[in-house]
């Protein structure tokens, strides 16, 4: 078998099997089970236009792009965790094909990339997870792309550009716009100048169109969001936009856990989202020495192209090396700028290219295989499995979001003067609020190392 045909079978191969995988564990708390539940209450509420943490309590935290796309899905395919994460999937399938286009305009080998992409940890994985990023990471490649084509061919492609910003204000909110800026400014400065590259940018790029597109996708939702839920724009704007990232421990989030990371460690979480290949980059690059010049086998004959995607590469690190609140996954709008560059370099496939790129659906495999007993300790499907749903579940503790999602939003507060004879309790056992008051009529029914679910009788 040639090796052009295997690496498209392996392509295949692996998107078949996330495919498959995606309906085979349970929403993860906090993030996926949160975003699931979101889509959930937005199905059974049939309220469209403001996501909701729970019933009639809006979800202030992101546009609703994600969640009307799941939300969609469980309207057409029923409420399961397939349904839920497929749209995701569906996402970093479109990216893969913007690229694959992108890559065979540009005249590299559409396959290499694709491939490249597709096997980067961080892609594989979020390409079917309940998250913001793969959408994000949709629309950056959309603007990006966008921008390139109509800077170097007609300003038309331009358009496709400011579609993509439009579906990132949708999507993460004016993020997309600092990751855009971050990529395309510097690029402009270090190959045209400052004030001829703005002059040339005004000439190429249809601005105040372009935006006004961008706007007139975006702009209706939050206006009537802000109507809706009057407060959603300066939480948004200022709190998620600016706070979250300048404050460590951010203590104005609504929604989440803020997080207090060392500042910088974002490039180390982009050399484990974007393996194997992240370390094919480092190790090309320090083999050739940096070296750029005609002799170097790193010269293209373009190098206006290389550095165009080596700032959209390092753009997310670059806007999140100084914040604490961050999170690995906020690396993954770069990669398909490293699968391009790497493309350029490696030129055509290789066995090593298919091998590398198997590493990464192989270690899915083997979560899948040895992570049973973790999905049920991160996720609590299995404690409210096989309960009796006429009786009530109560949580002692913070009510979980998959407790919310797989109790089909039931699970509720314990309340001491509740009237019910007969209910379930969840009970935290890191938390010491159980007493024996509370416990004296109660059987034990299951328990993971984090919880334990009691029947209970008054």
């Amino acid at each position: 078998m040639k090796i052009k045909q295997l690496t498209l079978l392996a392509f295949v191969a692996f998107i078949l099997f996330r495919l498959v995988s995606i309906g085979l564990y349970p929403l993860m708390d906090t993030t996926e089970a949160r975003y699931g539940e979101i889509a959930r209450i937005m199905v059974d509420s049939n309220n469209w236009l403001t996501p909701q943490i729970d019933y009639n309590i809006p979800f202030w935290g992101k546009p609703p792009m994600h969640t009307w796309a799941s939300a969609l899905s469980i309207h057409l395919l029923g409420d399961s965790e397939f349904a839920i994460r497929l749209p995701h999937l569906i996402t970093g399938l479109m990216t893969l094909l913007v690229v694959f286009l992108f890559a065979t305009r540009l005249g590299i080998s559409a396959l290499v990339t694709t491939f490249i992409l597709l096997t980067s940890l961080g892609f594989y994985v979020a390409s079917g997870m309940v998250m913001t990023d793969s959408l994000l990471t949709l629309s950056m490649t959309l603007a990006m792309v966008g921008f390139y084509l109509g800077w170097t061919g007609s300003k038309n492609w331009s358009y496709l550009g400011f579609i993509g910003i439009g579906i990132g204000l949708l999507t993460k909110g004016p993020i997309i716009i600092v990751l855009v800026g971050l990529s395309i400014l510097p690029w402009l400065i270090l190959n045209f100048g400052l004030i001829q590259g703005f002059k040339a940018l005004c000439n190429k790029i249809p601005i105040i169109s372009g935006f006004s597109i961008s706007l007139l996708i975006a702009t209706p939702w939050y206006f009537m969001a802000e109507q809706a839920t009057p407060g959603f724009i300066d939480y948004f704007i200022i709190g998620e936009h600016w706070s979250r990232f300048v404050e460590s421990g951010w203590e104005g989030d609504l929604y989440g856990t803020a997080h207090d990371e060392p500042r910088g460690i974002i490039w180390l979480y982009w050399l484990a989202v974007a393996f194997p290949w992240s370390f094919v980059l480092l190790y090309t690059l320090l083999k050739f020495k940096l070296n750029f010049t005609t002799t170097s086998p790193l010269y293209t004959g373009d190098n206006q192209l290389v550095s165009f995607l080596g700032f959209w590469l390092v753009s997310p690190m670059v806007l999140f090396t100084f914040a604490g609140n961050i999170l690995p996954i906020y690396v993954l709008p770069g990669l398909p700028a490293l699968a391009l560059i790497l493309s350029i370099w490696l030129k055509h496939c290789n066995k090593n290219i298919v091998l590398l790129g198997s590493v990464t659906p192989a270690l899915l495999v083997i979560a899948l295989l040895f992570a049973q007993e973790d999905f049920k300790n991160r996720s609590d499907k299995w404690l409210l499995s096989e309960l009796d749903h006429s009786i009530p579940i109560y949580y002692l503790n913070k009510r979980s979001f998959s407790g919310r999602y797989y109790s089909q939003g039931n699970a509720m507060f314990y309340n001491a003067n509740a009237p019910e004879k007969e209910y379930y309790l969840v009970v935290n056992l890191k938390k010491n609020h159980s007493s024996k008051r509370l416990t004296e009529h109660c059987e034990s029914i299951k328990n993971n190392k984090r919880k334990i679910v009691l029947l209970c009788n008054r």
